[in-house]
């Protein structure tokens, strides 16, 4: 009879181990992160297994390693590969950084495979060897996606493969410029025990790819499965050890996407590139505010629109606000794209200090195109769509609102703000509501900027209330 393969209970936060199960980690504090999973075997300390004591025992089996001034450190500053994908050269700074890893992360049937396979279709007819490494299709199925594309794919290289030592062996062999792996979890190596996608197996399995990207100036991307609650599946140390981490995003339904870094050591973070899904595949769309703004109904109340600043990129969104009586109890507060905690705050302010009750409405707010507002800067849009709704007056669609609302009713200014109106000016707009001491010395030509310093002021403005 085998003996009891051994267990233990690892944090998906933190990678740490732990002898049986507890309801929050001892080292990350995280709360029902342990799961069960095979014990990784550990090499000895020692031949003769005695305690190791001292610098001199702990270097033992090491060797001495190649020291270097950075001065002598030969510098590839500027050296990107362009994909031709503008909006996905845009969010990773400009291009692929070679020897780079990279984690695109999103919801299931999102476009990450579809996504990465027009990247590496593109990468090949610009001269740049690429290797496609699907764990989770068979060769038959990802020529099917590639034939719905526009041809560009035809000529990457395809590999089925999930262990992890035969793909390094057959990448490093074929001296590549890019490696897709789809997906990270269903990559193993035979040195760890357990199934593929655990968290030790993707921690190490994430770990010995970034070494090898390191090691032969290969750029590596890598599918990440997402939980339930949005983040991507595996240890937390995941998106600590590769260099960019993308989210690819969007409702199912709409046709198009948002792709967001999160994490960039060679750019900006929250950059977003914007692409619409197509039989043909992803289509990249060059101007966002367009798409966003490119169905919006004229003399409508509850609209109004504001400058989001997505990383370096300002983007005109649309936001929807409707006050509608509350017939059953207590009444509903639904946010879709904007914190839910957020529009609580806002529509106290609203009733205390512009006589605005909501308590006998439900309220609907949402953010158009699926775009999570993540600054403040809307505030004063989300006020006015409201506003607009209760009174059922529209405000005019050539009018755009930039400001942050206090909890005294005050008006605060937005950074950027000259960009912010920029963008603005090109989409048409015509006036510009935003805090009076906030208003840049320079503004885009074509547009009149409107100071206000309270909520009052702007209702009074717009409802002449």
């Amino acid at each position: 009879m085998s003996p009891k393969a051994k267990t233990v209970y690892r944090c998906t936060n933190c990678g740490a181990d732990h002898p049986k199960w507890a309801g929050r980690c001892d080292v990350c504090g995280e709360w029902n992160s342990l799961v069960e999973e095979m014990a990784a075997p550990r090499a000895a300390a020692t031949a003769s297994g005695r305690r190791v004591q001292g610098a001199k025992s702990m270097a033992e089996g090491g060797s001495v390693a190649l020291i270097q001034r950075l001065r002598d450190v030969k510098s590839s500053a500027g050296r990107r590969l362009k994909t031709g994908i503008k909006e996905f050269d845009f969010v990773l700074g400009g291009g692929i950084v070679p020897g780079s890893m990279v984690l695109v992360g999103g919801e299931p049937g999102i476009g990450k495979s579809t996504l990465l396979l027009q990247v590496a279709g593109r990468l090949q007819e610009l001269g740049h060897s690429t290797l496609y490494v699907s764990g989770e299709e068979s060769a038959l199925q990802v020529k099917m996606r590639a034939e719905r594309l526009d041809g560009s794919a035809e000529d990457v290289a395809l590999l089925n493969e999930t262990l992890l030592e035969t793909i390094i062996a057959t990448a490093s062999a074929q001296k590549l410029d890019a490696v897709v792996i789809d997906s990270i979890q269903t990559v193993f190596t035979s040195d760890l025990e357990g199934a593929p996608g655990n968290v030790g197996q993707v921690r190490e399995c994430a770990a010995r790819l970034m070494r090898f990207a390191k090691e032969t100036e290969t750029t590596v991307f890598a599918v990440g499965h997402v939980t339930k609650g949005g983040g991507i599946a595996g240890p937390k140390t995941l998106e600590h050890i590769v260099d960019t981490v993308l989210y690819f995003e969007g409702e199912g339904m709409l046709e198009h996407r948002v792709l967001r870094a999160t994490k960039n050591r060679f750019g900006s973070v929250d950059e977003i590139g914007v692409f619409r899904m197509t039989e043909e595949g992803l289509i990249a769309v060059e101007n966002p505010s367009e798409l966003f703004l490119g169905d919006r109904l004229s003399n409508l109340s509850g609209s109004a629109v504001t400058a989001l600043l997505e990383g370096t990129r300002p983007v005109l969104i649309e936001i929807q606000g409707l006050a509608a009586k509350a017939n059953y109890g207590t009444p509903q507060r639904v946010s879709t794209g904007y914190d839910a905690r957020r529009l609580a705050l806002l529509l106290a302010v609203l009733d205390k200090r512009a006589g605005l009750s909501f308590s006998q409405h439900d309220v609907f707010l949402n953010v158009v195109g699926g775009v999570r507002m993540q600054e403040p800067a809307g505030d004063l849009a989300v006020a006015s769509a409201l506003a607009s709704s209760v009174y059922d007056r529209p405000v005019a669609n050539s009018a755009i609102f930039l400001g942050e609302v206090g909890l005294g009713g005050e008006i605060r200014p937005v950074s950027q703000a000259e960009r912010r109106l920029g963008e603005a000016a090109k989409m048409g707009m015509t006036t510009a509501y935003m805090a009076e001491r906030g208003i840049p010395k320079r503004s885009a030509r074509g547009i009149e900027v409107v100071g206000i310093r309270t909520i009052n002021e702007l209702f009074g403005q717009l409802f002449n209330t």
